[in-house]
């Protein structure tokens, strides 16, 4: 019976095999004989209307004169070489090793094929393997271009340019990614289609929503169209194809091409660098080439020498004969940028950020060594705050390839939500930033995750009130220390207040906790010390009462179009540090003893930290005898001061010189003093709460003395919020 069934199969198999060749080859306008399948017969009428069955392009015309396609472009421009390269005609996988037929285009057989559906993994031109994509894998078998970054710096090593990137040579000729290498856009740093200059990050694969993140999701795999309908659900002005490229997202308002417009669509903010780039090659090799350079788009190998200077390709000029030979290291990578966002016309989807961050890059490669450099102060390489790709915030576990779930609920852009449903964060695979779906829980209709109060550090639940939106602010802008904390590790330790202990380590609150700093003694985020009291929350002026009162959700940036409704000589960001403002019918104080009760508050509370650092290493070399120093950029920021010269040196400021001879005084100063610097916003967030927690640690190391010149501010009643 066993034998049976699968003839039974192999039969079946057979009659389907048939019927969907016959299928293929019938003519279109049969489509609606009722004999046909339907279910295949669909997709037969999309791809034979599609670019891949389009047998009068290029793509696919180019070699009939030779009668055969080499076996160098075989892979991706006939279904012979495609199903060569996977090895399904016999050959060996990952290689092609016959030259095609050509008229072929991309047919059914070449991605519907037991191979094709089980590809997994995909190697691009610089080696890296990307891994698990499902059926998209299929689509960037091709579509990933045919250079990156290793093929122009192996081509610059070849040359001998390695260590001489502005001396043009003969022998450098320009390198071409080719055409639509989507895939490497996408995919960013991880596939390294473009060229990344050292020392700086890029964007990784560019992470849209749910549903929407490959090449299939947002195309159509068989017309290859963009799912426009499907767009709409998130971006409501796009109704056709023409729309797409004015999308602007709210996480993107920055003016990345200088123009002054923040809210043109992203492919022209691309545009513009890609002319501004343009112009830098232009400018870098006349002056530093010595050799004018035009760009044709449509003219192979596409930079030629620019014989009348006239900054165009004329036609005259657009031929091999005459190809650019003048590049230099320098120059070749700034060019072969410029070729890879131009010949992705669908980057600005793919990965916007990603070019940007390659044009912006080239553009100041090349200025470096121009005598007459591109203005670049108005451009911007990268999105804001919660969209920097850049940062250090969201970047810091890329060699570990984890992050640890104790930073994972902020640092990564799935983090908050698992912990919102959970009440625990995991470990997480790094992520470029947060995303929309970071605070939005339904991305179509931008509904916000509702929280109705939070957990602080010190175990206090502070909310705004139920289900205000900034509630959601407050699950990661609210540090990771508390004065319960720094209680806990010094009554561990079990000393006197100025008694040395090597189980006191210093207590670090982490950076931007300004909804502790916002709810002052409700949430403890400060050291506060025994018997003092100290100011709740900060109530600002009527509708100016959290966080997104006061800053854009997206950019992050001070609304200050809002602030000059009581501050009236506040017109721009750099105002707002200005502001001294106090009540009609109170007496201003002046809080650090230098006369001036006019000057900014932050002023105010900036001289308090400088007194409390100074106190603090008085304290440490005159009370505990090893003197100390602090660094805001070097963790763990406070560090022996071998030298004593009060400044944390280069050789100073390493974990191995890390400042280790703690005491509960000494602790609870120098957590007070990272606090108030790791808040820079404290002046406006809380500014007499800052400068009474600044007062009691100036006299907990410095004495009654220290303090003698200075004014703590009144302590104010608590208000019903």
């Amino acid at each position: 019976m066993q034998r049976f069934r699968y003839f039974g199969l192999l039969i079946g198999t057979l009659f389907v095999i048939a019927g969907f060749v016959l299928l293929t080859q019938r003519p279109v306008q049969a489509q609606d004989s009722p004999e046909e399948p339907p279910f295949l017969g669909e997709f037969y009428d999309m791809w034979v209307e599609s670019p891949h069955h389009d047998l009068e392009a290029e793509a696919f015309i180019n070699w009939d004169e030779e009668g055969e396609i080499p076996v160098e472009c075989a892979r991706c421009h006939s279904t012979e070489g495609y199903r060569d390269f996977l090895g399904v005609d016999g050959t060996d996988e990952g290689t092609v090793e016959n030259a095609a037929p050509t008229g072929t285009g991309v047919t059914c057989d070449g991605c519907h094929n037991s191979v094709a559906s089980n590809l997994t993994t995909v190697t691009f031109p610089s080696g890296a393997e990307i891994t698990d994509e499902g059926g998209s894998v299929r689509c960037m078998v091709c579509h990933q271009g045919r250079a990156s970054m290793v093929s122009v710096d192996n081509s610059i090593a070849d040359a001998g340019l390695t260590d001489d990137p502005n001396t043009p040579s003969p022998d450098l000729g320009f390198i071409n990614i080719h055409y639509y290498a989507a895939a490497a856009t996408l995919y960013g740093s991880e596939a390294s289609g473009g060229y990344q200059y050292a020392g700086l990050r890029y964007q990784m694969k560019n992470e849209h929503v749910p549903a929407y993140d490959t090449c299939a999701e947002c195309h159509n795999p068989h017309t290859l169209e963009v799912r426009v309908d499907d767009c709409a659900g998130c971006h409501e002005e796009v109704t056709s194809a023409e729309d797409l490229p004015f999308i602007r997202m709210p996480g993107s308002k920055v003016d990345y091409d200088g123009d002054g417009d923040d809210q043109e669509g992203i492919s022209e903010e691309i545009e513009g660098l890609q002319e501004i780039l343009l112009e830098a090659i232009q400018i870098y090799a006349s002056g530093v080439a010595g050799t004018p350079i035009a760009y044709n788009s449509a003219a192979y190998p596409y930079f030629f020498i620019d014989t009348n200077d006239n900054g165009e390709a004329d036609e005259d000029e657009s031929n091999r004969d005459n190809k650019y030979n003048a590049f230099s290291a320098n120059l070749l990578k700034a060019a072969y940028n410029y070729q890879v966002t131009l010949k992705d016309p669908g980057g600005y989807a793919h990965n916007p950020t990603y070019h940007i961050e390659l044009l912006y890059d080239s553009i100041n490669s090349l200025n470096e060594e121009s005598e007459d450099p591109i203005d670049t102060a108005e451009l911007r390489r990268t999105d804001p705050g919660h969209f920097d790709v850049t940062a250090e915030a969201f970047r810091d576990w890329d060699e570990d390839g984890v992050v640890p779930g104790t930073c994972a609920r902020c640092h990564t852009a799935g983090g908050l939500p698992v912990y919102l449903e959970n009440g625990v964060t995991i470990n997480a695979e790094p992520s470029n930033s947060l995303t929309c779906s970071t605070c939005h829980d339904n991305v179509g209709e931008f509904t916000l995750r509702t929280v109705d109060e939070v957990k602080f550090p010190s175990g206090a639940m502070v909310s705004f009130g139920e289900g205000v939106e900034s509630n959601l602010c407050l699950n990661c802008h609210q540090g990771r220390e508390s004065t319960v904390s720094v209680n806990g590790v010094i009554t561990k330790a079990a000393v006197g207040d100025d008694e040395v202990s090597p189980d006191l380590t210093f207590r670090n609150v982490h950076y931007f906790a300004a909804g502790a700093t916002l709810f002052g003694s409700e949430a403890q985020g400060a050291y506060q010390f025994e018997g003092s009291d100290y100011n709740g929350r900060n109530l600002h002026a009527e509708d100016m009462q959290t966080c997104t009162d006061c800053h854009d959700e997206h950019a992050l940036t001070v609304q200050v179009n809002r602030c000059d409704n009581c501050h009236e000589d506040v017109e721009t960001a750099e105002d707002v540090l200005l502001i001294r403002q106090e009540a009609e019918d109170v007496e201003p104080i002046d809080y650090d003893g230098d006369a001036d009760v006019v000057e900014p508050v932050r002023d105010e509370i900036m001289a308090l930290e400088d007194v409390l650092l100074v106190s603090i290493q008085a304290y440490a070399k005159d009370t505990i005898g090893t003197a100390i120093v602090y660094d805001s950029a070097s963790y763990p920021y406070w560090f022996i001061d071998t030298d004593g010269n009060g400044t944390a040196d280069q050789t100073e400021a390493n974990r191995d010189n890390r400042y280790a001879t703690w005491t509960p005084t000494l602790l609870r100063a120098a957590y007070n003093y990272q606090y108030i610097q790791k808040d820079p916003g404290v002046f406006a967030h809380n500014p007499d709460y800052a400068l009474q927690i600044l007062y009691d640690s100036i006299m907990a190391v410095g004495g009654e003395e220290a303090v003698a010149s200075f004014t703590r501010p009144p302590v104010q009643a608590a208000a019903d919020s």
